[in-house]
């Protein structure tokens, strides 16, 4: 595995033998999920079954970021109750994770459950001289005191910018007073004026909040322990976010990760999609496009470290493809008989695809053994070849179940217009359960919003008083 912080590929041995801790940051649930927050979820998810296909037992930790200022300003902005506005959207995120056969985390905490585990890592990093108290509700991790801070980035804290906290601009001033130095980030935050008082919590430094980067390694360590093996997420939070884990995990005593992990960008025309800059594809838009198995195999057909810069044809290989493995799945199947899941599950893949595996998870090297046993299997089937084509069959199979690929996996099983219209459902109900929230608080902008999102993406939206329903137009 491409190890982020030491810059190399490096043999993976697990701490515990014959187990695998990894940690993977998830959504902050402030709005619909776009496809490059499905990127890390996927590629993760190849990850854990190919692990778990050597005979590992991987514990995946995937986090819910369910407060922060976005989600507060958000819900005041819906009039909605903050916690209801990110419990909303938190179902959004697992509906898409599902929709692209992400299999569930082993456990998926949810930052608001572990404040108790944030108050004991900060009186640790207090007592350890690493952290300080400001005015009330405010810790702050002191960079100074850490030596080896910025070492997962390779970058010295005078070379560095000045972390914001998320602090609006009035405020900037204020807390640039609060600080020893201009690079400490916050642990704990002061409530706002305005913010609801569910939204801050009582610590023996006052009433306040998470800092985004104290609610992970708290978590980290609540369910992996105190050095775990990998830990995963976007290219985009390898600074400040991972960075700032690393230094206050370790300066509280923890070997915190082992390796590090980053998935690349999802882009268009080169640049990074985010919300921010109104470029991102929601998920939902693309089911409306294309089968979910499509979506899920443009996303895992690119080594994870390479950017996928999406453009209006990029299903379109992709479709084919996938129709093309369906059509020998289904094709070999009747001809040889159903091959059992179980014994999919235990067959062993080509040396070829285990090898591109074993290489960084080089996906496109895998795909390529893949496509190279889908013309053997087409030509075994072609000649009335049983005991070749069944071969195929297992060995194709075998491969794509690796990468949650499988035809004749329950996941895509059913006709393709059936589960893609099951999949848009629940993505497009959950559309619509914001937009009832907005209109309930008479945000009607928010409200026509969501109904204009719907529109572009081919979803016609009909109100009635049984409440809305959907149609593709």
């Amino acid at each position: 595995m491409y190890d982020t912080a030491t810059r190399e590929v490096r043999d993976f041995r697990p701490i515990t033998p014959g187990e695998v801790g990894i940690y993977l940051c998830g959504a902050t649930v402030q709005s619909a999920p776009h496809v490059g927050h499905l990127r890390p979820a996927v590629a993760f998810d190849v990850l854990r079954r190919w692990l778990t296909r050597q005979g590992l037992r991987v514990s995946l930790i995937r986090n819910v970021t369910d407060i922060d200022d976005k989600i507060l300003a958000k819900a005041a902005a819906a009039g909605v109750e903050w916690w209801a506005h990110a419990a909303t959207y938190e179902r959004v995120f697992t509906a898409a994770y599902d929709a692209l056969g992400v299999l569930p985390p082993t456990y998926e905490p949810r930052a608001t459950g572990h404040v108790p585990e944030m108050i004991v890592l900060m009186r640790t990093l207090i007592d350890k001289g690493h952290a300080y108290a400001t005015t009330e509700g405010n810790v702050w991790f002191d960079v100074r005191s850490w030596p080896a801070y910025g070492e997962l980035t390779r970058q010295k804290p005078d070379d560095l910018g000045v972390e914001d906290d998320d602090v609006p601009p009035a405020d900037a001033d204020a807390v640039a007073v609060q600080k020893r130095d201009p690079h400490d980030f916050a642990l704990w935050k002061a409530p706002r004026p305005g913010e609801p008082e569910t939204a801050s919590w009582e610590t023996p430094w006052g009433r306040g909040r998470p800092g985004w980067h104290l609610e992970c390694s708290a978590m980290a360590r609540r369910y992996l322990g105190a050095e775990f093996d990998i830990h995963g997420g976007g290219l985009d939070l390898r600074f400040p976010h991972h960075e700032n884990e690393q230094a206050q995990s370790r300066a509280a005593g923890d070997g915190f990760a082992r390796t590090w992990m980053h998935t690349a960008w999802v882009t268009q025309q080169g640049t990074k999609m985010s919300k921010s800059l109104g470029n991102g594809l929601l998920v939902s838009e693309l089911l409306a496009q294309a089968p979910a198995p499509v979506v899920r195999y443009t996303l895992a057909s690119a080594q994870y470290r390479s950017m996928i810069d999406w453009a209006a044809d990029t299903l379109d290989e992709a479709q084919a493809t996938w129709e093309r493995l369906t059509g020998f799945v289904t094709r070999a199947s009747e001809a040889v008989g159903e091959v059992p899941a179980d014994e999919i599950a235990k067959a062993d893949v080509p040396e070829a695809f285990a090898d591109a595996m074993n290489d960084d998870l080089n996906t496109p090297a895998a795909l390529a053994v893949v496509h190279e046993h889908l013309r053997a299997g087409n030509s075994a089937l072609a000649a009335g070849d049983h005991s070749a084509t069944r071969a195929g069959l297992v060995a194709v199979r075998a491969m794509l179940d690796v990468l949650g690929l499988d035809p004749a996996d329950p996941q895509w099983a059913a006709p393709a217009g059936d589960r893609h219209a099951a999949a848009l459902d629940a993505l497009v109900r959950a559309e619509l359960e914001a937009r009832v929230a907005a209109r309930a608080a008479k945000d009607w902008a928010a409200a026509d919003a969501i109904r204009n999102r719907l529109t572009a993406a081919g979803i016609e939206v009909q109100d009635s008083a049984d409440g809305a329903r959907w149609t593709l137009a």
